[in-house]
Parts: structure tokens; sequence; C-alpha cells
């Protein structure tokens, strides 16, 4: 991907608004939490592509114009490399970096945990054909939003919407969108799980560590007759789902398909895969 091209107005504006940090801290405190801390801390080795990466940060998360309506594949893109048979963003350090660390977590928090790249989403509607999809877990709805451009329908759900609830992962902050799609609570996701047998349940990075959302999901979805899964999220001992929703995709569940180009970060293993009921 060629480097950010930025107007002169554009540059302009960044560089005013970069130069002012009392102003940044008020309107964009993220990116000045960021944009302080990152000359500190170590990065990939190459020093050009730092800087790049601190660039496109500061473009995208100021309101910066994305070229193609994904601002977080844009930022990201130039970082991803391969290694060992995945494409990580990594920045080309196959141990990536503590200054890309930290930009991980911001950006996790601005955007999704996992990286909607455009392979992906196509592998998504793939999978879905015309069926329509039932989202839960969506923080701010930015995949639901990006799945609903490439021509998917899609209702998302959260147990706390960002725009209406506290939620820890997904915190409100000046110069942040609360959400990125309409994101409705539990009960709008129990009041639509009537008929699902034509539906497609996403959970993308469902929480881990216990939490039995994952498998209460589940469970609800084949209920009301689902027949399609797509989980995003880390293999069974990792960061998201518990084990029964594991044991339950193993003993009822048949994998289809796996989208073999996923893009994660370089410190994760998430996968990207496509459920069906036996």
């Amino acid at each position: 991907m060629a480097e950010l091209m930025l107007t002169a107005e554009r540059r302009a504006e960044l560089l005013a608004l970069l130069g002012d940090q009392q102003r940044l801290r008020a309107t964009y405190p993220n990116v000045a939490e960021y944009m302080e801390m990152a000359p500190m801390l170590s990065g990939t080795g190459d020093w050009r592509a730092d800087d790049a990466f601190d660039l496109r940060f500061a473009h995208y998360l100021t309101g910066g114009e994305s070229a193609t309506e994904n601002p977080y594949w844009d930022l990201v893109e130039p970082s991803v490399f391969a290694y060992e048979n995945r494409r990580v963003v990594n920045g080309g350090n196959i141990n990536g970096s503590a200054r890309l660390a930290f930009a991980q977590m911001a950006l996790q928090a601005h955007y999704a945990y996992a990286i909607p790249a455009p392979g992906t989403i196509q592998w998504c509607s793939q999978f879905c054909g015309d069926r329509p999809i039932v989202e839960l877990g969506a923080g701010r709805g930015y995949w639901a939003a990006q799945l609903t451009r490439a021509g998917l329908a899609v209702r998302a759900f959260d147990s706390e919407p960002p725009d209406r609830t506290q939620n820890v992962s997904f915190p409100r902050a000046p110069g942040q969108p609360d959400t990125w799609y309409d994101v409705g609570d539990l009960s709008g996701f129990t009041s639509c799980l009537k008929n699902a047998s034509d539906e497609v349940l996403f959970l993308c990075w469902p929480p881990g560590w216990g939490d039995t959302m994952a498998s209460d999901a589940l469970v609800a979805f084949e209920r009301a007759g689902g027949q399609r899964l797509i989980f995003i999220g880390e293999p069974k001992g990792g960061k998201t789902g518990d084990d029964a929703f594991f044991e339950r995709l193993t003993t009822a569940w048949r994998l289809e398909s796996r989208d073999e180009s996923y893009v994660s970060w370089w410190n994760l293993s998430d996968v990207a895969q496509g459920w069906v009921r036996q």
C-alpha cells in the first residue's frame, strides 16, 4: 500500500492540532496519550515505518477521511506481514514492539478487537450468501458496519451498548464515536431469535475467562433453529469463548470454512471460522 497521502490543507490541520497539546488533550485525549507515550516506547526497528504508522494513527483517530471507509484497515494494512503461514500486524518485526502493542490497545478500544480486513469481509459474505446476520457482542458495531457496507443485512447487539451504558472494553471519550452502527441490547437479541433457521450467528471475540456469553448465545440460537455460525476469536483455552461453547461446537457443529487470509495482531492467535449445525 502506498504511503498515506494528505492534502496540504489536511496536513496543515493535523500539524496544528498535534502542535497544540492542550487542544489535542481536550478534543482527542486517546490520541494525545499515544503521541506522548510512543516516543518513549521501543519500536519495530524501522523508524520510518514507525513514523508512518504514527501519522496514520493521528490522521484516522482524529476523524481523517478513509478512502475505503474502513479506517481500521487503512491504518494497520501497511504494517501487515506474513509470518509462519499467518498474516499479522507486526510492523515487519516478528516480535512486534512495545509501541505497536500500546497502539493495539487504543485501536481495539476505538474500533474492534478483531481486524476486519477486506478479504475477511468478503469471506463472511461468501459464507453467509443471502442470509442475514445476527451479532451478539458487537461492541461499537464496527464489524457490523463493515459487513453492511458489503451488502449483508446485520442486526447487532451487545450486553452493554457503548452509546447507552458504560462498557469497560469500549469506554466513551471525546473525539471518538460511541458506536459505528446501531447496537441494541440483550433484550433485542432475545426478541429477534424467534426463527433463526435462515440467519447466521456472528460472534466476534466473545468474552472468555469463564464468561458464558458465547455458549448461552449458541444454545439460544440452536433453540431458534439456527444452522450457521461465524466465530472470530482464539481457540479453546485462549482469550475468547467458554469451555461449554467449544465443547458444543465439537459435538453438534461441523467446521465448514476458515478464512485462510485472516489478519491478526502478532501477539494473538485468533481465527475466522464458519460452522454449520450437524
